[in-house]
């Protein structure tokens, strides 16, 4: 039964960044639920009325201290939490960048417990994110075409 005075869930749009330094991308370590713990791309929401590429070197600048170039698209990536009932508890639509850095020293801020240049092939062994290790080969194609 649903309760008819709770508010339905709407998609919440949200960026992420796979910013490369040479061969490495940059990952953090997410600091709260509902992912804390796991490896992901610097990444957040977009605030009303800002435009996703400002949101997108917003969010990496803040969550880890890189300025970059954003070279294009590489996806957009649905996020949906379901309770074990399947009762829909959150869904993001996450829009996905590929950058070069340009400066910056990687450090851990905003909501990342810790953040690491990696490269493709050892991200298999970390705990990550659904779907990391693909979205981080497919914006390496645009690294590679600019």
């Amino acid at each position: 039964m649903t309760n008819q005075s709770q508010a339905p869930v709407l998609p919440r749009l949200g960026i992420s960044v796979a910013c490369w330094r040479g061969d490495q991308v940059l990952l953090v370590e997410r600091g709260r639920p509902p992912l804390e713990g796991l490896w992901s791309l610097p990444g957040g929401h977009v605030e009303p009325g800002e435009p996703i590429r400002d949101a997108a070197l917003r969010e990496l600048a803040e969550e880890t201290g890189v300025d970059a170039d954003l070279l294009g698209l590489v996806d957009a990536h649905d996020v949906i939490r379901r309770d074990e009932d399947g009762t829909l508890r959150a869904h993001y639509v996450l829009v996905v960048f590929a950058a070069r850095y340009r400066a910056g020293v990687a450090s851990a801020a905003d909501d990342a417990r810790a953040v690491q240049w990696a490269r493709p092939e050892t991200i298999e062994a970390l705990a990550t994110t659904d779907g990391l290790a693909d979205v981080v080969a497919r914006s390496r194609c645009l690294l590679d075409g600019s």
